[in-house]
């Protein structure tokens, strides 16, 4: 426990969040006061009794992370960042979901000082507190020396009902169970209200039950009211060696003495008369946004952060000295940074596929890729939602992560939401580089996590195999055609696609090398030939789009990507034999491509040539490219069942349509 906690505070201490989530909501007129009032005292019992931090440095690489799992009720999180001294003062507060202010409808990491990652989507949260403490136990496993823990602190999470319900809360669960991340601590806000109203009438798992078979410590019945008895239930998750589950019954809406209780408290405002009688009934005599000095002290966590982190700069210290390439190499991956000669491992990387001309599926380029990269990043932490086999995302000297043994390579099981959340989570928590994988089809399973990733603009890498109808026999559920189209309308996601080994390699670096937001990197499972490219063509398969195959006097542009820049090559050449000279252009990532600088775009495009676009999926994002006039060689449709040959033939993959769709758009 803190110098800061005194329980006879902790009253006023709840009061003062009750008031400030009621008050900015009422000001805002909008948002969700009815979390933030029922859990004012477990947020008492967690921040200023265990909660380890630094408001004055919130990056501070040991500190604890906390994670509003339920999001909406974010005046929760916002009240405790102020009050406890981060910078984010009661401007902000009074703020509250204004434009460009830091206090969002939802908590946004890197927006607001001392958010761990953004919540809202319910479900991801905890699942991203998973993955946070998965990285603190491997981390801790690689770095901590006999006498020096300097990898040690807990993840906390705050979750709802509706948590528990999405599907995703069970995935990431079941695998923390059976991990034992014994420093994670869930705390189950079990008020019966969703917004709907009272859950009985569709949530009655046996959630303890649940948790339990899980793996998780679970501690029930516990008055998410009484101070005393969340602490401790804190107190008894410390000492036990599996993640635990905090079951708080709560009143919804505490305080409000009309209204708490219902799903009414739970997304809206109060409106002036309830919040005038909540001032009466919490006996709150201060005016909107106003906090005494005694309740501001009693939180204050500045002093006890900045000594915990002081003596942990002690101890890093120490361990320094002793250990100083594993203190140097630590922080290097917390700060998110490359081995100094990466892009010299890069190079040579790229020029023994080069020299080895092999054609093999991309799925198998990407492996080699994985292999050839991971000596030099330690931090790689790999993974497959059970199609390792398939996937190709272990390597040789990968030791898988098991309960008992720390690794770089996960085997999540069939859980591909789950993973990847859980791999935003890790890339938050930082020190890792985390990638995994599935079937492009089932990146849909995914695609709420990847757009949360590019939203928070972290380093998660999406791998995903089996691209199209190439993979054949599987049949339309299996075959993806849509999915790389409607990845590449998620704002910060860079998707590529690449035809052959040298892309596939010069993709890994590209999104090994990126710091700002996610990537996807998306292979084939058939084999597809090598294609020869001089030095500066190899350079500029980093801009996303390049020429691939040029011809005197072009006539038209034919643009591809992936396994459908073979098609364009051997159309090109029977377009010469018929007198129709062609420029082939590979495009393995349009996202990269769009940020290169109008001239070069035309350069590679060429200004007014006709083009035709050549992808097995969708048609209608190709023509961003080739306009009204161009065509685009795709397909609309579902797949079908059958060898993958006879696949692009039926759905008009051949020379002789690209030929003549080239003859309709120069007619």
């Amino acid at each position: 426990m803190t110098s800061t906690f005194q329980p006879e505070n902790t009253s006023k201490m709840a009061n003062a969040i009750r008031a400030l989530s009621m008050d900015a909501v009422q000001k805002a007129n909008s948002g969700h006061p009815g979390a933030p009032m029922g859990m004012a005292e477990i947020a008492v019992a967690l921040w200023a009794g265990h909660y380890r931090h630094n408001p004055t440095n919130p990056s501070w690489v040991n500190r604890d992370r906390f994670v509003l799992s339920n999001g909406h009720g974010s005046m929760l999180h916002y009240s405790l960042l102020h009050l406890t001294g981060y910078d984010l003062p009661m401007s902000e507060i009074s703020n509250f979901r204004q434009l460009h202010s830091k206090t969002a409808g939802h908590p946004e990491v890197h927006i607001t000082p001392g958010v761990e990652t953004t919540t809202g989507p319910l479900g991801q949260g905890i699942t991203n507190a998973v993955g946070m403490a998965l990285a603190e136990k491997l981390l801790a496993a690689e770095f901590n020396v006999d006498g020096a823990n300097i990898v040690d602190h807990r993840t906390y999470v705050f979750m709802g009902d509706g948590c528990l319900m999405e599907g995703i809360s069970h995935e990431a669960c079941s695998l923390a169970g059976t991990w034992k991340l014994n420093k994670l601590t869930a705390f189950w806000d079990d008020n019966g209200i969703s917004i709907d109203g009272h859950v009985e009438g569709w949530f009655t798992d046996d959630t303890p039950a649940r948790f339990e078979s899980y793996g998780w410590n679970v501690i029930r019945g516990v008055d998410g009211h009484n101070v005393a008895a969340v602490n401790q239930a804190i107190i008894a998750a410390k000492a036990s060696d599996k993640p635990t589950l905090i079951c708080c019954r709560t009143v919804i809406g505490k305080g409000s003495p009309n209204m708490e209780g219902t799903h009414n408290v739970h997304g809206a405002a109060l409106g002036d008369k309830e919040v005038a009688a909540v001032r009466a009934n919490i006996d709150w005599n201060y005016p909107p946004f106003e906090v005494p000095d005694y309740v501001y002290s009693a939180w204050d966590a500045k002093a006890d952060g900045a000594k915990a982190e002081a003596e942990w700069n002690a101890a890093f210290a120490a361990y320094s000295a002793a250990h100083p390439a594993k203190a140097a190499e630590l922080k290097r991956r917390m700060n998110n940074g490359l081995p100094a000669n990466f892009d010299e491992v890069v190079k040579a990387v790229i020029s023994t596929v080069v020299e080895k001309k092999e054609t093999i599926a991309t799925r198998k380029a990407s492996q080699n890729a994985i292999q050839a990269f991971a000596p030099s990043l330690p931090e790689f932490l790999g993974g497959s939602a059970d199609l390792t086999g398939s996937n190709l995302t272990n390597w040789k000297e990968c030791v898988a992560v098991r309960a008992n043994q720390a690794g770089n390579h996960i085997n999540y099981g069939v859980r591909e939401f789950g993973m990847s959340a859980i791999m935003n989570g890790i890339a938050l928590h930082g020190g890792y580089l985390p990638f995994g994988a599935t079937f492009l089809t089932f990146s849909d399973y995914s695609r709420n996590a990847i757009r949360m990733a590019a939203l928070m603009k972290i380093r998660s890498l999406f791998v995903f195999t089996h691209d199209s109808i190439g993979l054949g026999e599987d049949g339309p559920t299996h075959q993806s055609v849509e999915h790389i189209s409607s990845m590449r309308l998620i704002p910060n996601l860079d998707n590529w696609r690449p035809c052959d080994t040298t892309e596939s390699t010069v993709a890994w670096a590209e999104a090994i090398k990126r710091t700002d937001g996610p990537s996807t990197l998306i292979f084939s499972r058939q084999n597809l030939p090598f294609q020869e490219r001089s030095a500066q063509q190899v350079a500029d398969i980093a801009r996303g789009g390049y020429i691939l195959q040029d011809a005197a006097d072009a006539k038209v542009v034919l643009i591809a990507t992936g396994s459908e820049i073979e098609l364009a090559v051997k159309s090109a050449a029977e377009l010469a034999a018929q007198g129709i000279p062609a420029r082939v252009v590979s495009m393995p990532s349009t996202d990269v491509f769009d940020r290169q600088d109008k001239a070069y775009q035309l350069s590679v495009l060429g200004k007014g040539l006709p083009r035709v676009a050549i992808e097995a999926g969708v048609t209608a994002f190709w023509h961003k490219y080739v306009g009204l006039e161009g065509a685009v060689v795709g397909i609309d449709t579902f797949g079908e069942s059958a060898p993958a040959p006879v696949l692009f033939k039926h759905f008009g993959f051949t020379v002789e349509n690209v030929v003549a769709k080239v003859k309709a758009v120069l007619a």
